[in-house]
């Protein structure tokens, strides 16, 4: 190359970048570079100065220069020749006017450079835009980064002083801009902390620039810009928190003092946007500077150029500035506005700012630093506890250890009576409870724990108790009302002998309660105050409150509460203008009286309500019945919460899908807060105490606004399912669904209405209900079960059963598989629910596993998927086992196929319950005890289908219970609810089952309000017992003995009988229980019941077990008493003649059977006699197939004479009676003239039958008697019959009476107990219990209706009155013991009428009982009998017992003595 050459182009004005780029394209050789050197520079020292030629690394068009800048320097630098030219050239120039000038080389340069600098950032100084630019131009930008290139040639080689240069630089530019900072410093020319140790002006004038970069705003359309505003501020922040946090090994005092002021800097601008957040209260109206600012909190932003440790020194540097930024809060004041500073109503710039100040800390050690900020400064309290709501919203973990800490705060303060330790720990509490349940334990709840029992902190000494009282006194002037009733209605635990101490601070309480006006009777009744509570409880919340509770206390005991009674009284102020205006707040009755319209009623008949405030009432009733349809809420307001509730609802469905863990809690604070708006009616109660009245047969009317509300919940919660299902399966989704239930959880009321809407859902519109509702629906009752330890309990209401059950065993009871479409409908949303929790809980282990799967649900689908799906049936579940599923088909491990089955539209139910049935978690869960569906729920659920509406045809039911019964249940192990592989198990159960079905199955129905599908005939029980029936054959012929079956069966219903315990319901149970017995027998042979026995090589009949079932358990039960019903009698008069077949002397067995009978079971004979008429063609025509025609057995000939001689006697044949026992002869004559009428019984000859008979055979008309009071006493317990029957019944007893009075035997019959009967022992096995107790009233209420000529004959009847006064004792014990209220009957019209005739009968049998003592000869009772009555009299009735001491004692008889 030449120098001419070269000169060709100067004409032509090219730029230097233009001339070196020609000469780079045509690739000189490598020795030639020299050369080319010189040949440059002489050029360039013709034609251009030194300033021309740093212009010359400009360009007209920035972009143009930029592209080909780039692409020219990667091509140079392969080359390796352009950067070494172009800084030797600038060197060489430098040089040489250095030394034409007699200056330094590098003063020259710095003066050259600053001066070009000077001219690119003034460009457009006179602008008015420019002047609020805080950044350069694009074009500004470009020419300053070729600049600065240039630049570091030069620094490079020597020839330039970056420190000399800021000198200048500073000196001159009074307002230096940030970005030529920031590119000086990334550009390694000078850097910035270098530039802040330079000035002390330096620092004033960084915070400055940074406020104005923060709040500057970039134009919307040039992106490019806000990424270097973030790269500036990110760059800057950088060098201060690394300068200002890292620990040297070696600290000096320079490095110590540009520590500080790196620290000075960022406390400067931490300290403007807490400035900023004071005077702005919202995000949304927080300035944009204050947002860039806090993003600078970011890990990821300095993290590059700052340790992890000098990192998390700047985190907590800055959290500590913040929560000490202008303490000018006192405690007073906190404590006062406490209330106001909540997560719901804190500054969202606030809340950002410590949710980035808290990611890289653990909780724990957050909490640690909080406590040591609090001992060690002075804080602001209003910073303070925003973070610690802040941190209990964002981090689930926090509650447990905000737990620790209060712990150890609270063992600090009592343990040194530390008064700061007790204020933070009470501070720190209540806004933990501010958050609400779903945050932290209410401050009720917390006070009690710490405080409420024996192991509280104040109970271990005096000195501790005065210590918190003491505390507590001092907080009164200050704390809101809602604190103070807490501690006044949930006090401190203290003991008797310092109850004073506690005294006094409610008293002072008290005092400040009524200074603040807020009433100490408006506290109500049976208050429940929690600490989460935003404002202090309304007294007509309050006085709701109460009247819920005293509602809720009515209905489960039938009685007005002793406090509300006290109330009206005691309290009657709050209770006339509090408590009664909200009961009888004006609703639109139910048709049907509820507890509530109950209650009422029960309070006007107790004269509690003034007529004129319950006139008014039902007036007000009235008219809101004909206002209901019309009535509707307004929805215009743009306030209205519903829309609120809408709007933060959707919201919270984009973040659920965005996957936003730490935006999901705080939107649950938010929808919290508004749901505690919509439902103001219930502060938050404390969680996991909390009881839900579901009523299932008439639901509570609620508000349409609340309605709205649980619709749209459950809307929500199936769409965010749907939606978060879409990009991962429930184990890879954050906990949303999880929080969002917890958080319903706090709202107790709003939980009501969304149980009752569940069981609507799922008991009534389940077939309705599409795949997105079952899918989103089954989820949420899986969450809700994972929360059963703090969820309220519920009570169902009626109840099929008494106990208090978890809200997803309530739902579960919904789930009604008794027809097709019920078992449709449950089948599949048990399967979406099986598979979401077993999802949910994948890779959990077992036991966290077992929390996503409720039972309940999993034993539905144990007892449809097999009824539905035959082929699962060849598949025993219990135990995985290793190997493939069914049909060689492989397990599921995992579950996301289940989840993908699940949740394919194109996949049926069927195809998800078998991947399922297959799923080794859903096959391991069933040898869990919980998990295990026992045989005898199989039963229960078998017994409640409906045949005509089952899924199954007949054959496929009957297939289906005989593979449940014979291959499933009897081979189970017992432990896992089978039968062991023992027969007579397994027909216990059944047995069992059956004889719970009938009660069980109609009050099942009606409680889950099926009141329409109670139908016996429609159920499966002729299936069941046709069960029954074949396993009963099936041990017959195998061998087994008739005596063990027969034993079997009547020992089962021996041990129902006698399961339950003494209770007012235990006789109707009893009579269910054996009215149920009683169908079963029927449809078993009856040859079953009476036994065979060998005995010296004869077979005999053996009829003990029958006799002992009979007069013990079918005796309770008889209606009418004294009467087995007719299909029972003539089953066991068949089994004792079918049975004697099998004796080689049938008739000889026959009859010693009915003798044992007639002797040994009274009942029994005399139900014979009474059915004979219509039993015996059936009797004799068995007998007659039996023998072969052989006569009629010799007892039950006598049977037949028996009756003809009662019959003949009617017609006037007054022949000899039978040689009979006196019982059946007895049975006999009531069987033939008991329900005549007494004229009718007078034209027939009845009184001669009597003399006739009373001459033969007493003892006749004595058991005759008997069975006459008998049945006197079921006409008045039981009236069925019009009165002209109850009136023969009682002329009946008069006429046998009259024949019988002169005899001391009739007496006996009315005696007690059994053993002083004499000879009439039997009859107390004949009639039922309660007659017996009620013969002493039987007995007055006879005789003092007789006339004064048979009671004057019966008093002078040895024994009266010996038998008078002890009938007289009984009955008196009878009515103050309340035994006549325990009546089988007690709700009968009958019972009432006994109940209102005893008074009575009692003062009229004391009359004629001191009437007959004061007649009677002293002799008429013995000395020992005498002292008997009189030590029974004499509490009793002591007037009694005097009369009896005055005329028949010793005394009285010498005095007659000695009169003689």
């Amino acid at each position: 190359m030449s120098l001419s050459a070269s000169r060709d182009f100067i004409p032509q004005k090219r730029s230097l970048s233009s001339l070196l780029a020609d000469r780079v394209v045509k690739r000189p050789k490598q020795e030639d570079g020299q050369r080319l050197q010189e040949a440059a520079i002489q050029l360039l020292n013709q034609q251009q100065d030194l300033c021309s030629l740093l212009m010359e690394a400009g360009s007209p068009n920035p972009c143009k220069v930029v592209s080909k800048e780039n692409a020219r320097q990667k091509e140079a630098a392969s080359e390796g020749l352009p950067s070494a030219i172009a800084g030797s050239l600038l060197v060489c120039e430098l040089r040489h006017r250095a030394g034409e000038l007699g200056v330094p080389a590098v003063t020259l340069a710095v003066k050259t450079l600053l001066e070009r600098l000077m001219e690119i950032t003034g460009a457009d100084e006179e602008e008015e835009e420019a002047k609020k630019r805080v950044l350069l131009t694009s074009s500004q930008r470009v020419q300053l980064g070729v600049l600065l290139q240039s630049t570091r040639e030069l620094l490079s080689l020597g020839t330039f002083c970056s420190k000399l240069f800021w000198q200048e630089y500073w000196k001159n530019q009074k307002q230096p801009k940030l970005e030529v900072v920031h590119h000086l410093h990334s550009q390694n020319i000078i850097t910035l902390k270098y530039i802040l140790e330079s000035d002390d002006g330096v620092r004033s004038w960084l915070v400055s620039e940074l406020k104005a970069l923060c709040g500057w705003t970039a134009p919307q359309d040039q992106p490019e810009v806000r990424e270097v505003q973030q790269k500036v501020l990110s760059t800057v922040v950088g060098v201060l928190v690394g300068t200002g946090f890292e620990e040297n090994q070696e600290p000096a005092a320079p490095n110590r003092r540009i520590s500080l002021l790196c620290r000075s800097v960022l406390d400067d601008m931490l300290s403007w946007l807490l400035d900023i957040v004071a005077k702005r209260q919202t995000l949304q109206s927080g300035g944009a500077g204050a947002e860039l600012w806090i993003l600078m909190f970011d890990a990821s932003l300095c993290g590059v150029s700052v340790s992890p440790e000098a990192l998390r020194r700047f985190f907590t540097h800055s959290l500590t500035h913040t929560l000490t930024y202008k303490p000018r809060l006192t405690v007073s004041d906190a404590i006062a506005k406490q209330n106001e500073w909540s997560f719901a109503k804190a500054s969202g710039l606030l809340t950002s700012l410590f949710r980035k100040l808290a990611v890289i800390v653990s909780v724990d050690e957050l909490l640690r630093h909080l406590q040591q900020v609090l001992e060690t400064h002075e804080v602001n309290w209003q910073k303070v506890l925003s973070f610690l709501s802040t941190l209990l919203v964002y981090n689930p973990d926090a509650q447990s250890s905000l737990r620790e800490l209060l712990s150890r705060l609270l063992s600090s303060a009592f343990g040194g009576y530390d008064l700061e330790s007790m204020i933070t720990a009470f501070l720190l509490a209540r806004q933990g409870a501010l958050e609400g349940p779903g945050f932290f334990p209410s401050y009720s709840d917390w006070f009690k724990m710490s405080f409420g029992g024996t192991s509280g902190y104040q109970a271990t000494s005096k000195k501790s108790l005065v210590f918190l009282l003491k505390f507590l006194s001092d907080l009164v002037p200050f704390d809101p009302p809602h604190y103070l009733k807490v501690h006044i209605l949930h006090p401190p635990y203290v003991a008797v002998k310092h109850r004073s101490l506690l005294m006094e601070y409610v008293s002072l309480a008290k005092t400040r309660l009524a200074d603040l006006k807020v009433s100490v009777a408006d506290m109500g009744l049976y208050e429940d105050v929690s600490g989460a509570a935003s404002a202090p409880l309304q007294p007509h919340c309050q006085a709701l409150q109460d009247m819920e509770k005293a509602v809720s206390l009515f209905e489960s005991t039938g009685r007005i509460s002793a406090t509300v009674m006290e109330a009206s009284i005691f309290r009657r102020p709050y209770f006339l203008t509090r408590f009664l205006p909200a009961l009888l707040t004006p609703r639109a009755l139910p048709v049907k009286a509820d507890a509530r319209m109950s209650f009422i009623e029960a309070l006007k008949k107790a004269d509690k309500i003034p007529a004129a405030q319950y006139s008014s009432y039902t007036e007000s009733c009235r008219r809101q019945r004909k206002q209901q349809n019309r009535t509707a809420m307004s929805s215009e307001n743009q306030d209205d919460p519903l829309e609120v509730l809408k709007v933060q609802l959707q919201e919270f469905r984009d973040l659920v899908v965005e996957d936003s863990d730490g935006e999901v809690s705080a939107q649950l604070s938010r929808i919290s807060h508004t749901l505690g708006t919509i439902f103001p009616d219930c502060p938050d109660e404390p969680i996991g105490q909390a009881v839900i009245k579901l009523h299932i047969d008439t639901p509570p009317l609620s508000p349409e606004l609340h309605i709205k509300v649980v619709n749209m919940i459950l809307r929500n919660f199936c769409q965010c399912v749907l939606d978060s299902s879409r990009a991962n399966p429930p184990n890879k989704q954050s906990p949303w669904a999880s929080r969002l239930v917890g958080v319903l959880l706090g709202h107790t009321h709003l939980l009501s209405d969304l149980v009752h809407r569940l069981w609507d859902l799922f008991h009534n519109q389940g077939p309705s209900l599409s795949a997105a509702h079952v899918l989103g629906l089954a989820a949420f009752v899986v969450h809700l079960h994972t929360s059963n330890s703090q969820s309220p309990l519920v009570q169902m209401i009626p109840t099929p059963q008494p106990k208090l059950v978890p809200i997803t065993e309530a739902l579960s009871s919904a789930l009604v598989c008794n027809t097709q479409a019920n078992m449709l409908f449950c089948v599949r949303l048990c399967v979406a629910a099986m598979c979401y929790g077993i999802c949910r809980g994948d890779s959990l282990p077992q036991q966290q596993q077992q929390d996503y799967v409720p039972d309940s649900l999993y034993k539905k689908l144990l007892y449809l998927i097999p009824r539905l799906l035959p082929e699962t049936r060849r598949t025993p579940l219990p135990g995985p086992g290793p190997g493939p599923g069914p049909e060689g088909e492989p397990r599921e491990e995992n579950g996301h196929g289940l989840w993908r089955s699940a949740t394919d539209a194109n996949s049926t139910w069927r195809e998800s319950a078998r991947h399922l049935w297959r799923h080794d978690v859903f096959r391991r869960l069933v040898q869990i005890p919980q998990y295990q569906l026992f045989f005898s729920d199989w039963l229960a659920a078998e017994l409640r289908v409906q045949r005509n509406e089952d899924a199954l045809p007949d054959p496929d039911r009957q297939e289906y219970q005989q593979w449940a019964c014979l291959e499933l249940y009897l081979s189970c192990p017992v432990d896992q609810g089978g039968c062991g592989g023992d027969t007579r198990t397994l027909c216990s159960h059944i047995l069992s089952a059956l004889m719970d079905q009938q009660l069980g199955l109609v009050r099942f129905l009606k409680c889950i309000g099926d009141n329409n599908r109670v139908s016996e005939t429609g159920t499966c029980l002729p299936d069941i017992l046709s069960r029954l029936q074949e396993l009963v054959y099936e041990m017959e012929v195998t061998g087994r003995s008739k005596a063990d079956v027969c034993d079997f069966l009547l020992e089962l219903v021996s041990q129902r009988c006698s399961s339950d315990a003494p209770s007012i319901s235990r006789e109707l149970r009893l009579q269910h229980t054996l009215q149920t017995w009683n169908r079963v027998l029927l449809a078993l042979p009856a040859v079953l019941f009476v036994t065979v026995k060998t005995e010296g090589g004869r077979t005999a009949l053996n009829c003990d077990t029958l006799i002992e079932h009979v007069n013990q358990h079918q005796r309770k039960a008889c209606s009418p008493a004294g009467l087995l019903p007719y299909r029972v009698t003539a089953h066991f008069l068949r089994g004792v003649l079918t049975a004697s077949a099998r004796c080689g002397r049938s008739s000889e067995e026959v009859n010693k059977a009915w003798s044992q009978i007639s002797l040994c079971c009274p009942l029994l004979l005399v139900s014979t006699v009474h059915w004979w008429d219509r039993m015996s063609p059936m009797l004799l025509s068995l007998w007659y197939r039996l023998s072969d025609g052989d006569p009629l057995p010799e007892q039950l000939q006598l049977l037949a004479d028996c009756q003809h001689w009662a019959c003949s006697s009617e017609k006037g044949d007054l022949s000899p009676a039978p040689a009979a026992p006196p019982l059946l002869l007895a049975a006999s004559l009531h069987q033939t003239w008991g329900g005549r009428s007494r004229d009718n019984r007078e034209n027939r000859g009845f009184g001669a039958t009597l003399q006739m008979v009373e001459g033969q055979h007493r003892q006749v008309l004595v058991f005759l008697l008997f069975l006459c009071v008998n049945d006197l006493l079921s006409t008045f317990l039981y009236p069925q019959e019009e009165e002209e029957s109850c009136k023969s019944t009682r002329e009946f007893c008069t006429d046998v009476l009259t024949v019988l009075v002169d005899s001391p035997d009739w007496l006996l019959i009315f005696r007690s107990p059994a053993s002083e009967q004499g000879l009439y022992q039997s009859v107390t096995m004949v009639t039922v219990d309660e007659h017996t107790r009620l013969m002493p009233w039987a007995f007055y209420s006879l005789l003092l209706q007789q006339t004064a000529e048979l009671l004057d004959r019966a008093v002078h009847c040895a024994g009266f009155l010996h038998t008078a006064v002890l009938c007289y004792i009984s009955l008196l014990q009878l009515f103050l013991d309340g035994d006549t209220q325990t009546s089988r009957r007690s709700q009968s019209v009958c019972t009432a009428a006994i109940m209102m005739e005893v008074p009575q009968i009692l003062s009229r049998a004391q009359q004629f009982l001191l009437r007959t003592i004061s007649r009677a000869s002293p002799t008429a009772v013995s000395s020992s009998q005498l002292r008997q009555l009189e030590s029974r009299c004499a509490e009793l009735d002591p007037e009694v017992a005097a009369a009896l001491s005055l005329h028949l004692g010793p005394d009285s008889l010498s005095q007659v003595m000695d009169f003689l």
